[in-house]
Parts: C-alpha cells; sequence; structure tokens
C-alpha cells in the first residue's frame, strides 16, 4: 500500500526555519514528480513547491528565494526547506505525488500526505 507521510511541521517564530519531509512506501517503482501545497485558514489550497525526479523544480511567487524544495529518489523522499518564514506562511503544508508508479501496476497513480501544519508566530 502506497502512502505519503509528512513530517516536519511545528510552531515557529518569524524570521525562523523549518525543514518538512515527505517519505513515500510502498511498493514504489517510479515517481515522476512531488510537490508541497498548502491550505491556509479561509482559503483554498495553493501550490508550493514541486520536483520532479529529474530534479526540474516550481516554486509559487511567495515563496520564491525562501523555500528550497528537494528530493532523494533512492529514499522516495521529498524535502522542504523553508527559510525566513512569515506568518503568512502559516497553514497546513500537504505532500503530494504526480505520479507514484508500483509494482504491477501499468500506470501512474496521484497520491496525497495527510498534511502537517506550520504555525508561524510574531
Amino acid at each position: 500500500q502506497v502512502q505519503l507521510v509528512e513530517s516536519g511541521g511545528g510552531l515557529v517564530q518569524a524570521g525562523g526555519s523549518l525543514r518538512l519531509s515527505c517519505a513515500a512506501s510502498g511498493s514504489i517503482v517510479k515517481i515522476n514528480a512531488m510537490g508541497w501545497y498548502r491550505q491556509a485558514p479561509g482559503k483554498q489550497r495553493e501550490l508550493v513547491a514541486t520536483i520532479t525526479s529529474g530534479g526540474v523544480t516550481n516554486y509559487a511567487d511567495s515563496v520564491k528565494g525562501r523555500f528550497t524544495i528537494s528530493g532523494d529518489n533512492a529514499k522516495n523522499t521529498v524535502y522542504l526547506q523553508m527559510n525566513n518564514l512569515k506568518p503568512e506562511d502559516t497553514a497546513v503544508y500537504y505532500c503530494n505525488a504526480d505520479k507514484i508508479y508500483a509494482v504491477g501496476l501499468g500506470y501512474g497513480v496521484d497520491y496525497w500526505g495527510k498534511g502537517t501544519l506550520v504555525t508561524v508566530s510574531l
């Protein structure tokens, strides 16, 4: 059974840093891309950053220069280094995989983690 599990969320003061991790587990053959999305209270979910297995990255304008996404293909894990955090970064951060190819399956499937809460205080 394929699952995504996020970790690293917590409470941090403005200007501080956090590092989120997301590990995909299961009988995984290949992952095309993984990324982070977030949803703040009263707002819709938005893209934060994505990275392909080849290392191509994409960032939301609001986090460029502050956040860095990286991945470890061997560990099926993606990271989000968040620096100079701002109160507006407060949200539940969700890990996403697009797409995971599992053993015995001829096509990829999208997966979402359950989310990890990041709270940035003044």
